[in-house]
């Protein structure tokens, strides 16, 4: 079955990161958590990389925060796809971490998503699965489809209920 690692920076990436592991579940991709920093231990972050395809990965999620190096040194020991997340920061709201995984130099691409973007980085991480895995591919298809069902479904009740009570039937003003 394949498999995806789901890197971080630090334990306090955890709430975050979980979220794509949640999505994986739903679409029957097997994973792994792993909290490896790219400056305090360098040399286990380069290890987990490099041996990424002999344990069976298709794909890393690298979640990190502030300078965030660490999505593009995993990228620079693998040729698996990385998919960086950036992680919200209380300096700068996540947009450091977001420049720093996004601005790869040429040949170590990583693809990024939104600050907090976990859930994202699983669905891209699934379709790239997706692309020689047809039940997977289907399973994709399937969240698509029920995702669609379920906003139809938030519109015919607020068409019922009218706004003001459809909002206070969700705890909103």
């Amino acid at each position: 079955m394949p498999k995806v690692g789901i890197i971080m920076g630090s334990d306090s990436d955890l709430p975050v990161m979980k979220e794509a592991a949640d999505i994986l579940e739903k679409l029957g991709i097997e994973y792994e958590f792993k909290v490896c920093s790219a400056h305090r231990l360098p040399k286990e972050t380069a290890e987990y990389a490099e041996r990424a395809e002999e344990r069976g990965f298709d794909v890393i999620i690298a979640g990190a925060g502030g300078a965030a190096h660490l999505p593009g040194v995993i990228a620079a020991y693998t040729v698996l796809p990385v998919i960086g997340v950036p992680i919200k920061t209380s300096t700068l709201s996540g947009v450091d971490s977001l420049y720093s995984i996004v601005q790869m130099p040429r040949g170590i691409p990583v693809a990024t998503v939104a600050i907090n973007g976990s859930a994202n980085a699983a669905i891209l991480a699934a379709e790239i699965i997706g692309v020689n895995d047809e039940k997977i591919r289907q399973n994709i298809k399937n969240y698509r489809r029920k995702m669609a069902e379920e906003v139809k479904d938030k519109d015919t009740k607020l068409q019922e209920l009218g706004a003001t009570a459809y909002l206070e039937q969700k705890g909103g003003k």
